[in-house]
């Protein structure tokens, strides 16, 4: 690492593919530095993210195999210590993550996924219908008022969450990925949630209902396999964030990229080309998680042209994968539809893909083409220089939305 001078993160995230860019610079595999003097290698390069999602010698699990960690060298001050010391199915290695991995699968079967489709459709025609009733001409935040709420809505139905409990852990899963806060708001944050949490596994062992929270704690005991009460919190803090801040960035960004682009825009409304077409283009343009902590080196690793020593940490840098020059060509930053092919990684790969990749397809191709349908004249209502990026590097979206549901002009267009 001492040879090679390091791309330092914006936490902020402020321009995440142009930081994506300098990255790439180094080659497929980066070195980048995080904060506190921490130290990373950046997988940049498709081919190199598909082999490293694929290889058993990564592990995402920091007690054993990061360190620097293990050893105490990193402050508790760290911006991203949370990373490190949760303990779900994404951070767990080897049959310990096989364990879990299999248990959390069995709510995902591409059956169950399915019959999930008429109760988003219902959220989708709800949300439209309440946007479709504010006043003409007001300007809307379409992430605010119809990407979240739609995507988080169908994980609290799917998880069963109860009313009073789903801001304050939405807040707590937000923190995680908000880089910019201090480690005393993150920490009472989290702190919150994970008592939320592990209160409503509690009333689900009680009360059990039709929901994902009581099947895995059926799922358990009917396998003879139980999990800790950590693990039961933090699989399912795990599937709440998956389930809902990506969905979001992948609904948000394929409007915002069919709105600022409007001759693609209509390839798709004369169907040239599919409202999936424009969904897989988004997710490889612009990736819903960018930056993604952690995998950590079991022992020394060849990828590319870079040895990974054993020990180091690395992060999947999913939004410049996607955008791969060695993959997509000198056109791998443009919008199109029409691209022959849109191979990305943004839903993951090998043993660590989403388990809950169907349904995020499912949840965006219902409520991208239910706006447009509903909304022919959509168009945005601020310049494409006022939409502002999220404040962190590690998810990829906008703060805000700001359209117009049915813009005067917009039919001229």
């Amino acid at each position: 690492m001492e040879n090679v001078r390091p791309v330092v993160i914006d936490h902020a995230g402020t321009d995440i593919h142009a930081e994506a860019e300098r990255i790439r610079e180094q080659g497929p595999v980066g070195l980048v530095e995080l904060s506190e003097g921490v130290r990373a290698w950046s997988i940049t390069g498709y081919q190199a993210g598909k082999e490293a999602l694929s290889d058993h010698r990564f592990s995402k699990d920091a007690r054993q195999h990061w360190t620097a960690f293990r050893d105490g060298e990193i402050d508790r001050s760290f911006p991203l210590i949370g990373w490190a010391l949760m303990e779900n199915l994404t951070t767990t290695y080897g049959n310990a993550h096989s364990r879990l991995r299999r248990l959390v699968a069995k709510a995902f079967t591409p059956r169950r996924v399915e019959a999930m489709r008429p109760a988003i459709e219902r959220i989708a025609a709800s949300l439209l219908e309440d946007l479709g009733s504010r006043p003409a001409g007001e300007v809307v935040d379409l992430k605010g008022r119809y990407a979240h709420p739609l995507a988080s809505e169908v994980m609290f139905d799917l998880i069963g969450i109860p009313p009073a409990a789903r801001q304050t852990i939405l807040r707590g899963g937000e923190a995680q990925v908000d880089t910019t806060m201090s480690e005393e708001e993150i920490a009472a944050s989290v702190s919150q949630v994970l008592q939320e949490m592990a209160d409503l596994a509690e009333a689900k062992r009680r009360a059990p209902a039709d929901d994902l929270t009581s099947y895995l704690l059926a799922a358990q005991e009917r396998d003879g396999s139980p999990l800790t009460d950590a693990e039961m919190v933090g699989t399912l803090l795990l599937l709440l964030a998956t389930g809902t801040e990506p969905v979001t960035n992948l609904v948000t960004n394929a409007v915002f990229a069919l709105l600022v682009h409007p001759e693609q825009r209509q390839l798709v409304s004369t169907g040239q080309a599919s409202w999936r077409d424009a969904i897989e283009e988004t997710l490889r343009l612009e990736a819903p998680v960018a930056h993604l902590p952690f995998r950590f080196a079991v022992e020394d690793i060849q990828l590319a042209d870079v040895k990974i020593p054993a020990g180091e940490p690395v992060l999947m840098n999913f939004a410049a994968m996607g955008r791969d020059p060695a993959i997509h060509g000198a056109s791998a930053g443009r919008f199109d539809v029409m691209r022959p092919s849109k191979d990305h990684l943004s839903f993951g790969h090998g043993i660590y893909r989403c388990i809950g990749t169907p349904l995020g397809r499912m949840e965006a191709d219902i409520a991208v083409t239910a706006l447009f349908e509903r909304f022919p004249n959509l168009a945005l209502a601020v310049p494409v220089s006022e939409v502002r990026p999220q404040r962190t590097f590690i998810m990829n979206g906008r703060s805000e939305l700001p359209v117009l549901l049915d813009a005067p002009d917009r039919a001229e267009v």
